[in-house]
C-alpha cells in the first residue's frame, strides 16, 4: 500500500483544496511533499482507526481479529 500513498495523497490534496479556506490553502502550499505525504499517512491511519472503532461498536460479538480483517477488506476495496 505504500506505493499507492503518493496517489492517495494527491487525491486527498485536490479533494481537500476544493473545500478549505484561503488560510488552509496557504498552509498546504507551504508544506513540502514529504510533509504532505506524512499528513496523508496520518489521515489514512486515523480513518482506519475510526472505521475499526465503528465496526467494534456495531458488531460487539466480533473478535479483534475479525474487526481488523474487515477493516483491511474495507480499505483494500475502497474507491473514490
Amino acid at each position: 500500500w505504500l506505493n499507492s500513498l503518493p496517489a492517495l495523497c494527491t487525491i486527498c490534496y485536490y479533494k481537500c483544496m476544493t473545500s478549505i479556506d484561503d488560510k488552509q490553502k496557504k498552509i498546504f502550499a507551504q508544506m513540502s511533499a514529504e510533509q504532505k505525504l506524512k499528513a496523508a499517512e496520518r489521515l489514512y491511519y486515523s480513518a482506519r482507526e475510526l472505521k475499526a472503532a465503528a465496526l467494534r461498536s456495531f458488531n460487539p460479538e466480533w473478535s479483534e481479529e475479525k474487526v481488523l480483517e474487515e477493516t483491511k477488506k474495507i480499505f483494500l476495496n475502497a474507491r473514490d
